[in-house]
């Protein structure tokens, strides 16, 4: 949860790709100014020394892009009432096209 509360902050995470950090820590895309911070795959020194540096080099180079990477990860609706809508509607569907059992 504390890439979660990061961002709410305005604080831009970099994470191991792995588990919950996979699912909430998108990978930043300059082309498409999308993201909400930096991934890496290899559980390594080199892999976060990487992600570190291409992060301070969009801070450094891109100071706007990094501004607005920042005001995405705050923006996010990340509340529990979210959450609850999207589990109810997977029950939702789930009612639509119930399974057959004989």
């Amino acid at each position: 949860l504390n890439q979660l509360y990061a961002m709410r902050y305005g604080a831009v995470p970099v994470a191991h790709k792995t588990g919950g950090l996979r699912n909430t820590v998108i990978d930043f895309n300059p082309w498409e100014k999308a993201g909400t911070g930096w991934t890496y795959t290899n559980c390594d020194a080199d892999g976060l020394i990487y992600s570190v540096s291409v992060a301070v080099q969009t801070l450094k180079a891109h100071t706007d892009d990094f501004r607005a990477l920042q005001k995405r990860g705050m923006s996010q609706d990340l509340s529990w009432d979210k959450a609850a809508q999207q589990y109810e509607q997977i029950f939702e569907w789930a009612l639509i096209d119930p399974p057959y059992c004989q």
